[in-house]
Formats: structure tokens, C-alpha cells, sequence
């Protein structure tokens, strides 16, 4: 059964590559991006669970984590063109 279902992800995966280096808008790649990473946070769950090793669920939430901060600033940046404002550079001059 987590046979089949890492051999359904690996199809995903292929499927959110195509789309990555194939999609029209910078947008569709970044969302591209987010689905590799999302099916990668599972294949690692689930290649966790196949060899017997829970350790990988960890990395698999961090992995996530990871991925959502990314791809939020990614979108920032191509919505904004950076990524905040740099602030005051002296101390203490807030306002």
C-alpha cells in the first residue's frame, strides 16, 4: 500500500517538474515549486514509514517549514521586487 502511494507521489513529482520548467508565468513555476516540495515533505513521511525510521517525520516538518517560508518570500520578492525595508541603520533613532 506505501508502495504504491510513493510511486503515485513519484508521478506527481514528475508531473510538478513538467509544469515547473514548462508554466507561462514565474508564478506557475513558484507554484510548481511549492507542489515539488509538498510531495517531497511526503515521500520523505513516507519513505520514513518503508524502512522503519520515524527520525525522517522529522525532517519532513522541518522540510515543510522551510518550504512555506520559502515560497512566501518568493512570491514577496516577484510581487514587491525585495524583500522589506532595510529599516533605520542607526541605533536608537526609532521613531
Amino acid at each position: 500500500m506505501f508502495t504504491a502511494a510513493a510511486a503515485g507521489l513519484l508521478v506527481a513529482l514528475v508531473l510538478a517538474l513538467v509544469r515547473a520548467f514548462l508554466g507561462p508565468t514565474v508564478f506557475d513555476r513558484a507554484q510548481a515549486a511549492n507542489t515539488i516540495g509538498t510531495v517531497a515533505v511526503l515521500l520523505l513521511a513516507v519513505l520514513g514509514f518503508l524502512t522503519g525510521r520515524p527520525d525522517f517525520l522529522d525532517l519532513a516538518i522541518v522540510y515543510g517549514l522551510l518550504n512555506v517560508i520559502g515560497t512566501i518570500a518568493v512570491l514577496k520578492y516577484f510581487q514587491y521586487g525585495d524583500l522589506g525595508e532595510p529599516g533605520d541603520t542607526e541605533i536608537g533613532q526609532g521613531k
